[in-house]
């Protein structure tokens, strides 16, 4: 394990941390929130907001970690902060020289991937970072670094807002002058809060987006369920239909990734052209996809032909055909059953030869 090197700017960076007054506080909203969406956006299992003290590091947010520090020379986050000026990003750190023998890999909470975007002052200092952790070892692709790298930027400003809101505050006592400016300052963290507030509904929506095709996700996919089953009426049922690319390895092996994301591209693309609203159609992850109709059984198996014949005519340079499993909702029925009574056609269409529809057998 290789201990992280010590800024060139160390007491200056120091002095700064100190200058916020906000190690060791009680965890606050703005800061929670940041780390919820961050864990979101990167579908991971830990987010944190870490500051690196002269021996430790504190985490003034945290989601998915029952610690509240650790020591500096286990923490990656004392590593990001050697640069500023971008995220550190570790696919696995078993593969690391730098981490591949740290504590906090090889026990409890067993990190493999990590992803820190610096938290920076004004003046430069980077004081910690917005970093998100998985067990497992992974990449993290440009759109959600960006993300990541956006939301460090707003808890670097939830931070220097707080200090200089709070240094206002002291100063309020002292003089009428302070108090005119401490209002006018208020409302400019009323517009920041309003910015932020508008920023985090932005970042929330990637959260229901996938990041290749533009689909709804099957969180998105979800919600859109639950909305249309509160409003369904007996004259209005709906099917749910789960869609697999046949043999979709064997393109990903022979034609290579590009061509594969090419191939899901496309899919996506074809299936917006038979879905009846934004959130009627969704990844629901690798080569799976979900309609859902409000529509009687007959009419959505009419319509999963009809996808089914549109790709397999698709003029993609190779032969691509798609399996399909439908299945109706039944009243009082929870999603998630909906979900498997299709995919389990789902699957007798791909035992039954592929490139074909299946209804769920009924009961």
């Amino acid at each position: 394990m290789q201990k992280p090197a010590t800024p060139a700017n160390e007491a200056q960076r120091l002095q700064a941390l100190r200058s916020y007054d906000i190690l060791d506080t009680p965890p606050e909203r703005d800061f929670d929130d940041l780390v919820a969406i961050a864990a979101a956006v990167c579908d991971v299992p830990i987010a944190l907001v870490s500051l690196i003290d002269e021996q430790r590091q504190w985490f003034k947010a945290r989601l998915g970690l029952a610690a509240a520090q650790t020591p500096r020379e286990l923490a990656f986050c004392a590593h990001a902060i050697l640069t500023p000026d971008r995220p550190l990003i570790v696919p696995d750190a078993r593969d690391d020289a730098r981490f591949a023998d740290n504590p906090l890999v090889l026990e409890d909470p067993n990190i493999r991937f990590y992803a820190g975007a610096p938290l920076v002052t004004p003046g430069g200092e980077a004081l910690g970072t917005l970093c998100v952790i998985d067990t497992r070892p992974r990449e993290l692709p440009e759109r959600q670094q960006q993300a990541l790298t956006a939301l460090s930027r707003q808890a670097s400003r939830a931070m220097e807002l707080r200090r200089v809101s709070r240094a206002l505050a002291r100063q309020l006592q002292e003089s009428d002058w302070y108090e005119r400016r401490l209002l006018d300052y208020q409302g400019e963290l009323e517009a920041s809060h309003a910015a932020l507030q508008a920023s985090n509904a932005d970042l929330t929506a990637l959260t229901r987006t996938d990041a290749l095709t533009g689909l709804p996700n099957r969180r998105a996919f979800a919600l859109a369920m639950e909305q249309a089953v509160a409003r369904s009426q007996p004259a209005a049922p709906l099917q749910v239909a789960v869609l697999d690319i046949d043999h979709f390895k064997t393109i990903n092996d022979v034609h290579g990734h590009a061509e594969g994301d090419r191939v899901l591209q496309t899919v996506a693309d074809t299936l917006r052209l038979y879905s009846a609203g934004p959130n009627s159609v969704a990844r629901y992850g690798g080569e799976e996809f979900l309609m859902l109709f409000e529509a009687p059984l007959h009419q959505a198996l009419v319509q999963c032909e009809f996808v089914r014949e549109a790709i397999a005519n698709l003029p993609l340079g190779l032969p691509l055909t798609v399996s399909i499993g439908l299945a109706g909702y039944r009243a009082g029925e929870d999603s998630a059953a909906t979900f498997a009574r299709a995919d389990a056609a789902l699957y007798a269409a791909k035992r039954g030869g592929r490139n074909r529809v299946v209804l769920a057998e009924p009961e």
